[in-house]
């Protein structure tokens, strides 16, 4: 046994209002440019930028390793405060954080270490797992290689989500000499990577999503992982950033909306008070957003504690538990992805009812918050994560840990 093996801290959580308190001035920075953003469609360089030489990138790691030490579920508060600034740059990160918790529970050791000093030192990481067009389910086109002592990437996904922005990028492919599913955790800032900014979603319009082309890219050998070592509540924690995003969107709808109705000068003949703010009506509408947020908001953080329990079975050396720690983390984000989902458009929607006809302008972007909380939602259809709450409820039936998208067969 090594000393590597010896000492392994875990990241259990750390205080959360003194982690915050450092990244709560670049939130508001970043809160300020939001609707600018919105409305020119100027991806959040900056932004991001931002964060990362504020260690953002880092918040899970180990405060031994220089890292904030940030259980899941603090991550993901800090994450529906982001969303709340802009509800864009916690999905553009999305990537990044599952792959540094697959670093977090990676076998303790160098290769490990090196993770951890890349993401102190502010390296971010986006994702390119999903192919379409022509490709059947369950098949991989893109392919890893061999070549000499590294190896070549060739290939082309979609969803590539915060690639953009990011020092590195965690591609799903396939081996070509093996057949084996890897990891290939490949450098963006090399010529055999073509980004391109194509995502035209009507929102979450500036998350980076677009294409991105590997043209013999380059991966160093070490950066080959076997898809089968990957943390086993991934699928979970996916979903978790989704949750704490619409958290976030809602947030910044009531903040919004209450802000709207204060400061609203024109009232209606038929209304219920001088003042907009004091008609009993409005307020009823404004204390409902409030209660739906609160309530998606309270779901994603309970939903988030199962997946920090199934961090720390990971390395508890009872297999059992943690088996049961990772059905439970993939169970309580999909109850929660049912609700959440509805609870934050729901919202989104009803902040028109206390506004007027000039609320809808352009200007405002008020319509961001239904439009991005709609556009999260269409991840991971809630319909099938009802039916899989629902087998596991009535039939014992664990769900499935990764899915995948493609074409079906050909229709007869």
């Amino acid at each position: 046994m090594t000393d590597h093996q010896i000492i392994n801290p875990l990241s259990t959580g750390t205080d959360y209002q003194t982690l915050a308190a450092r990244f709560r001035p670049i939130f508001a920075r970043i809160a300020a440019g939001a609707v600018e953003r919105e409305q020119s469609r100027r991806l959040p360089f900056e932004p991001i930028e931002w964060l990362k030489q504020a260690g953002f990138g880092a918040v899970r790691v180990p405060v031994e390793y220089g890292g904030g030490g940030a259980s899941v579920p603090q991550l993901f508060e800090l994450l529906i405060e982001l969303a709340e600034a802009d509800s864009n740059v916690p999905q553009a990160l999305r990537g990044h954080f599952a792959f540094a918790e697959d670093r977090l529970n990676a076998a303790p050791g160098p290769a490990r270490d090196v993770w951890f000093k890349r993401f102190v030192a502010g390296d971010i990481v986006g994702c390119a797992w999903t192919e379409i067009g022509n490709v059947a389910i369950g098949d991989v086109v893109t392919k890893v290689s061999p070549h000499g002592d590294k190896w070549r990437l060739n290939g082309e996904k979609f969803y590539s989500t915060g690639s953009l922005f990011s020092d590195w990028i965690d591609v799903y492919a396939q081996r070509s000499d093996t057949g084996g599913d890897v990891i290939a955790a490949v450098r963006t800032r090399q010529p055999g990577i073509v980004q391109s900014d194509d995502w035209d979603g009507f929102g979450q319009r500036t998350t980076g999503s677009g294409t991105s082309r590997f043209i013999d890219a380059e991966v160093e050998a070490e950066n080959i992982i076997d898809f089968a070592t990957r943390f086993k509540y991934q699928t979970a924690f996916y979903q978790l950033v989704l949750l704490a995003t619409l958290a976030g969107i809602g947030r910044a709808a009531l903040r919004d909306v209450a802000l709207q109705v204060r400061e609203r000068k024109r009232i209606y003949s038929h209304g219920n008070a001088a003042h907009v703010s004091q008609d009993a009506q409005v307020q009823q509408v404004v204390g409902e957003i409030a209660a739906l947020v609160y309530a998606a908001e309270a779901t994603a953080l309970h939903a988030a504690q199962p997946a920090q329990r199934a961090y720390e079975a990971r390395f508890g050396g009872d297999g059992a538990l943690e088996h049961a720690a990772n059905v439970a983390a993939e169970i309580q984000s999909a109850k929660a992805q049912v609700v959440v989902s509805q609870l934050i458009q729901r919202a989104t929607s009803e902040l028109f009812n206390a506004l007027g006809a000039s609320d809808v302008r352009q200007g405002k972007a008020l319509d961001r918050h239904w439009r991005n909380a709609r556009t999260v939602s269409s991840h991971n259809p809630l319909i099938y994560k009802a039916r899989i709450v629902g087998d596991w409820v009535i039939n014992g039936t664990e769900p499935p840990f990764v899915w995948q998208i493609g074409n079906g067969p050909q229709l007869k």
